[in-house]
């Protein structure tokens, strides 16, 4: 048994942590019931849990339909790997980052919680460490993404960019305010605009574009490429690993595992291998000026004008996201400020990236950028399923509001994920980072993968050498 003086002094005192009352407030009772969500980080009680799993395929595809997605899809082309390297590439990144994002998903029903205050139970009183990284790459993506909306949008009405992507995160503001189930419903109608409009762009592309390019790089400068576009994709799907639970925690906590996993995977892997592949085939079109390519693509008139719209609209639809789970992640911080009021701070903060990401040298900026703000996801998702997988032995639900966390085993959970990001900065490939690894290995970036290995073989050891859970349950 953990020294309860210990727990408490780390921050890891269980039920206060997560059940003060600014973490608490109303919740959607119902499908539709659009009042404002004030309920936080605590956990959703199983009576008011509703819903069904068929909702997270919309909830994951309709966000990752954007120009995020095509403009990281022709990162592949830029990089010399040529039509079909690049998708193969893609494939493999996407499905391995969505494989993840489906696991985590399912321990929303059964702890009512979101993902950043679920880790608690891992990181104790240190989580506040990946809730900070959380947050503020929750503005990030949120930059990543108003990026392009503020550009279409001020190529539609012939206003200025600043002008423009302040209409973008006002309306997703607006949204990120309300809450759990006016993102849902605004996804599930998107998911139907989006598909239809950028069919429209992919059957557009095809007719007037030659697609199928071939590789410019060759022997271990294509490896390199191969590796790195793979690490992208992955990059990009495996971003939502800390967002998962966010979005299933009001689901009845008998729901089935197996179709929370199956919905959400699908509906990353699907969306995802969907809008990049378009980004893959539209190549040099989209890898600097985005808007332009589609309008180039697309054309003048009414079907320009749509796509113009419909690009900032899918904007907002992923900005959502973002000021949502960031809204979470700072009430993780220990920040006791309403639900609604975090979403905003999120989206006021995005701004000022935008500007930076859009001021010069776009494709370097944003390639950077999504890089470096998922680098410590791995290590973060390795800490957590260890712990959640000796924690959750044999128990079909967990409130994480009444688990405790010992000393020695938070910061145990902390120095694993820090060395983890330590070990794997020689592998990054960044403008920022070019790791000695990376390097000599003609670019190739696996990163990703080393950071979760050493998370794994750290923290799994440490617990494995423990013998015991580390819990103590009030």
């Amino acid at each position: 048994m953990p020294d309860p003086r210990s727990v408490a002094s780390i921050g890891g005192e269980g039920s206060s942590a997560l059940s003060a009352a600014p973490f608490q407030g109303r919740s959607p009772t119902a499908a539709g019931d659009f009042h404002v969500e004030t309920h936080g980080i605590a956990p959703v009680a199983t009576d008011k849990r509703y819903g069904s799993p068929r909702r997270l395929f919309t909830v994951w595809f309709a966000p990752q339909v954007n120009m995020t997605g095509v403009f990281t899809g022709a990162l592949a082309i830029a990089l010399g790997l040529g039509f079909w390297l690049g998708m193969l590439a893609m494939l493999i990144g996407t499905v391995l980052g969505s494989l993840v994002v489906g696991y985590l998903s399912t321990w929303g029903p059964r702890t009512g919680t979101a993902q950043l205050p679920t880790a608690r139970m891992a990181f104790g009183g240190t989580v506040v460490v990946p809730a900070a990284l959380q947050w503020l790459s929750s503005i990030a993506w949120d930059a990543l993404v108003g990026l392009f909306g503020g550009e279409a949008l001020s190529a539609l009405l012939g206003i200025p960019f600043w002008a423009a992507v302040l209409i973008v995160l006002g309306v997703q503001g607006v949204v990120g305010f309300f809450g759990y189930e006016l993102i849902h419903r605004l996804q599930a109608v998107l998911t139907v605009v989006l598909l239809a409009t950028f069919v429209v762009f992919a059957v557009k592309l095809v007719g007037g574009h030659d697609v199928i390019v071939p590789a410019t790089v060759t022997g271990p400068d294509l490896v390199g490429a191969f590796i790195l576009e793979v690490t992208i994709a992955f990059s990009l799907s495996v971003s939502w690993a800390s967002y998962a639970a966010d979005f299933s925690r009001y689901l009845p906590a008998d729901s089935s595992r197996m179709r929370v996993f199956g919905y959400t995977f699908a509906g990353i892997a699907l969306a995802y291998t969907f809008i990049q592949g378009i980004g893959v085939a539209a190549g040099e079109l989209v890898s600097e000026h985005s808007v332009e390519g589609v309008q180039s693509v697309m054309g003048g008139g009414v079907i320009g004008a749509l796509a113009l719209a419909v690009i900032a609209l899918a904007s907002v639809g992923s900005g959502v996201m973002n000021d949502y789970s960031g809204s979470l992640a700072l009430q993780t911080l220990g920040v006791r400020v309403r639900r609604p009021v975090s979403a905003v701070v999120v989206t006021v903060l995005a701004f000022g990236l935008i500007l930076w990401l859009h001021a010069a040298d776009t494709a370097t900026r944003f390639q950077d950028v999504l890089l470096l703000i998922g680098y410590w996801i791995p290590g973060f998702v390795a800490v957590v399923v260890v712990d959640w997988v000796i924690r959750s032995r044999g128990r079909a639900t967990i409130d994480p509001s009444v688990e405790s966390t010992g000393r020695a085993d938070a910061i145990a959970a902390l120095v694993a994920f820090v060395v983890a990001y330590l070990a794997a900065v020689p592998f990054m490939n960044t403008s920022l980072i070019q790791g000695p690894v990376a390097v000599a290995w003609h670019g190739a970036d696996i990163a990703y993968f080393v950071d979760f290995a050493v998370a794994l073989l750290i923290y799994g050891g440490y617990r494995v050498a423990r013998g015991r859970p580390a819990t103590v349950r009030n």
